[in-house]
C-alpha cells in the first residue's frame, strides 16, 4: 500500500469523527435510515446546515437596530460600511476555519480523539499560539457570547411589549429568561438543523416586512434626514453595523458539527451575502421613511403601524431570538461543562442541569441594562473587534510566520489571493483598521452613548423608550366658600 494511500485511511476516519463527537451521531443513530425523520430534523452536519446556521446567527435583532444605526450615519454610509464590514467579517471567518484545520490536523498526527469533545476557538489558539493566547480567546469569546445572550432576552421583551403592553418590558424579560433557559436541553449545534432552517426563513420575512410596510407606509410627514450630524452617533452607528457581521464566536463549533469542515472555507460568505438581500433593503426603507424618528427610537418595531403583518413579524422574531439564545449560549454551556468535568456526560438531562447556572447571570444582566440599542454598539466596539477581527488575523499571521509552517500548512492562501504576503497586507490592515475605528473610536463613541442611557433611564429601568401613559387632565376645581 502506497505512504499515501495510507495517509489518506488516517486522516478520513478522525476528520470524520465529527460527527461522532459531542452532540452528534452515536453508533446506534448510524444504523437508522438516511431519511428517517429523526435524522432529517436533528442531525445536521452538511455544508448547508452550517450555510443556514450562519446566516441564521448573523440576522437577528439587528435587523431591528440597522435603522437606528443609519439614522446615526446617514444612508450612504450605512450602505458602504454594512459591505465593507461583511466583506471583512467573511475574510476573518475564512481565517478562523484555516487555523481550526490546521489544529485539527496536528492533533490527529498526535493521534487525538475528538470523540465526545467539541473543539472550541480557545483550545485552537491554545493548541497553535500557547496559553496566553487560550486566556485571550476565552475571555473575549465568552464575554462576547455572555452579552450576546444577554441582547437576545432584552429584545424578546422589547419586541413583545408591541403586541401586548399590559405588562411591561421588565417583566417580559423574567418571563421570556425562563423560556429562553430551555436550549440547556439543545446538545449541541448538529441538533439545530430545524431550527436554523425555520430561524432564517423567520427574519427573512421580517426583513420583507420592514421593507415593505416602510414603502407602502411611506415618508411621515416632516420627515428629515440629517445624519451624520455628530461623531458620537457616527461612530456608534458604525461599530453596530461592524457588530452586525461578527457572528464568529461560534465558528467553530459551527464547523466542528459538520461531517466534513473543511468545506466551511466559503460558507461565511455565501451566508453574508444573502443576508445584504435582508439587511440593506430593510434599513434602507425604514430610514427613508421616518428619518430622524429613529434616533429614538432603535428598535423599528416601534414606528410601525399595528396590524396582523407587525404582529406575525414580532412573533417570528420572537421564536428567533430563542433560537440566537441557544446560538450564543451553547458554546458557554460547552465551556462551563469542560470547567466542572461535565462535558462528556451522555444524559441530556444531566447535562441539562449542570448548564442552568450559565443562563442565571445572562438573566439578570438584561434586567440591568434593557436597552439594547446602546449594548449592541458597546459590544460591538469592546468585544466583536478582537473576538471576530483582530485576534484571528493576528493568530492567523503569528501562526504561518515561519517559513516551515507556511510550506507544512494544511490549506495554502486562497486562489484570489494566491501570495503569502498578500494575506499579511490584508491582515494587518484588518488589525489597523479595526483597532483604530472599531475599538478606538467606535469605543469611546459605544461607551459615550451607553452611560447616556444609563443616565437618562437608569439601572433596572422598567420599560425603556416606551411611551409615556397620557395623564387625563384634572377639570378645574370650584372653590365654595
Amino acid at each position: 500500500m502506497s505512504s499515501q494511500k495510507q495517509a489518506e485511511e488516517a486522516i478520513v476516519p478522525t476528520f470524520n469523527e465529527s460527527e461522532h463527537g459531542e452532540g452528534g451521531r452515536t453508533n446506534e443513530e448510524d444504523e437508522e435510515p438516511v431519511l428517517s425523520m429523526k435524522s432529517l430534523l436533528w442531525h445536521g452536519g452538511s455544508a448547508y446546515d452550517a450555510w443556514f446556521s450562519c446566516a441564521s446567527n448573523q440576522v437577528a435583532q439587528v435587523l431591528l437596530t440597522l435603522p437606528y444605526s443609519f439614522s446615526q450615519m446617514g444612508m450612504l454610509s450605512g450602505v458602504l460600511l454594512q459591505i465593507f464590514y461583511g466583506i471583512m467579517g467573511s475574510w476573518t471567518a475564512y481565517l478562523i476555519s484555516v487555523l481550526y484545520v490546521e489544529y485539527r490536523s496536528r492533533k490527529e498526527k498526535e493521534n487525538f480523539s475528538f470523540k465526545n469533545h467539541v473543539i472550541q476557538w480557545f483550545e485552537v489558539l491554545d493548541g497553535l499560539l500557547g496559553p496566553y493566547w487560550k486566556a485571550a480567546g476565552l475571555a473575549f469569546n465568552c464575554t462576547f457570547l455572555l452579552f450576546g445572550s444577554v441582547i437576545q432576552l432584552i429584545v424578546c421583551a422589547s419586541n413583545i411589549y408591541y403586541i401586548n403592553d399590559r405588562l411591561d418590558k421588565r417583566t417580559w424579560t423574567y418571563i421570556f429568561g425562563a423560556c429562553c433557559a430551555t436550549t440547556v436541553f439543545i446538545p449541541s449545534f448538529h441538533n439545530y438543523r430545524i431550527w436554523s432552517f425555520l430561524g432564517l426563513g423567520m427574519t427573512t420575512y421580517t426583513a420583507w416586512y420592514l421593507t415593505i410596510a416602510s414603502l407602502v407606509q411611506g415618508q411621515v410627514q416632516g420627515v428629515t434626514h440629517t445624519g451624520p450630524k455628530k461623531l458620537v452617533l457616527y461612530f456608534t452607528g458604525a461599530t453596530n453595523i461592524l457588530y452586525t457581521f461578527g457572528g464568529h464566536a461560534v465558528t467553530v463549533e459551527i464547523m466542528h458539527a459538520m461531517w466534513k469542515p473543511q468545506k466551511f472555507k466559503y460558507i461565511y460568505l455565501l451566508a453574508t451575502l444573502y443576508v445584504f438581500t435582508l439587511t440593506l433593503p430593510s434599513a434602507s426603507a425604514v430610514y427613508w421613511a421616518f428619518g430622524d424618528q429613529l434616533l429614538t427610537h432603535s428598535n423599528a418595531f416601534s414606528l410601525l403601524p399595528k396590524n396582523g403583518y407587525r404582529d406575525t413579524a414580532v412573533i417570528l422574531m420572537l421564536i428567533h431570538q430563542f433560537i440566537t439564545f441557544g446560538f450564543a449560549c451553547t458554546p458557554l454551556y460547552f465551556v462551563w461543562e469542560k470547567a466542572i468535568g461535565m462535558h462528556d456526560t451522555k444524559s441530556v438531562f444531566l447535562r441539562a442541569l449542570v448548564r442552568l447556572p450559565v443562563v442565571v447571570p445572562i438573566w439578570f444582566l438584561a434586567v440591568i441594562f434593557p436597552f439594547f440599542g446602546p449594548i449592541n454598539s458597546a459590544v460591538g466596539a469592546l468585544l466583536v473587534t478582537f473576538t471576530v477581527y483582530v485576534i484571528p488575523a493576528t493568530a492567523h499571521m503569528l501562526t504561518y510566520r515561519h517559513a516551515s509552517a507556511r510550506q507544512n500548512a494544511v490549506e495554502k492562501p486562497p486562489f484570489f489571493l494566491p501570495s503569502w504576503t498578500g494575506m499579511y497586507m490584508v491582515n494587518a490592515f484588518v488589525v489597523v483598521w479595526v483597532l483604530v475605528v472599531g475599538f478606538g473610536l467606535g469605543g469611546w463613541a459605544s461607551v459615550t452613548n451607553f452611560v447616556k442611557q444609563i443616565d437618562t433611564f437608569g439601572l433596572f429601568a422598567k420599560c425603556y423608550q416606551c411611551p409615556k401613559p397620557v395623564v387625563p387632565a384634572q377639570p378645574p376645581q370650584l372653590h365654595h366658600r
